[in-house]
């Protein structure tokens, strides 16, 4: 499997990591409400919010890499480039969740502007 399809399949993991902390938010806060899990989730407060958005923004940014991702594998644009985007793909989504648990704002918003630099590079790949 080649690199960029390696990021694909750890971006999708990094959904469920980003999701573990809202989980746990949910526990403190009176205990996980299975039966009303979005309503619960919609109270959060400071962490427990943040880790929400930051689970949020990491289903929402998973289409558009690997849209990239396949643009570039179905165009048969391979090399240095395409891995090289993949994995700071990865590392920014990595460090974006980190940012945004603890807060950083500014830090948070630059990580998310790399991610999505690199998705859009992954687009126009096939076409540098």
């Amino acid at each position: 499997m080649s690199i960029p399809f390696w990021c694909l399949f750890i971006a999708a993991l990094l959904i469920y990591v980003a999701r573990a902390p809202v989980a746990k938010a949910m526990q403190e806060e009176g205990g996980y409400d299975n039966r009303n899990p979005r309503a619960q989730q919609a109270q959060l407060k400071g962490f427990g919010a943040r880790a929400l958005a930051a689970h949020q923004n990491s289903i929402e940014i998973f289409p558009l890499f690997a849209a990239g991702v396949l643009m570039a594998h179905v165009t048969q644009t391979q090399g240095y480039f395409v891995d090289l985007l993949a994995v700071v793909f990865i590392l920014s989504r990595i460090l974006y969740l980190f940012f945004y648990w603890r807060d950083l704002a500014t830090a948070r918003s630059t990580t998310w502007v790399v991610g999505l630099v690199c998705c859009l590079l992954l687009m126009l790949s096939p076409a540098l």
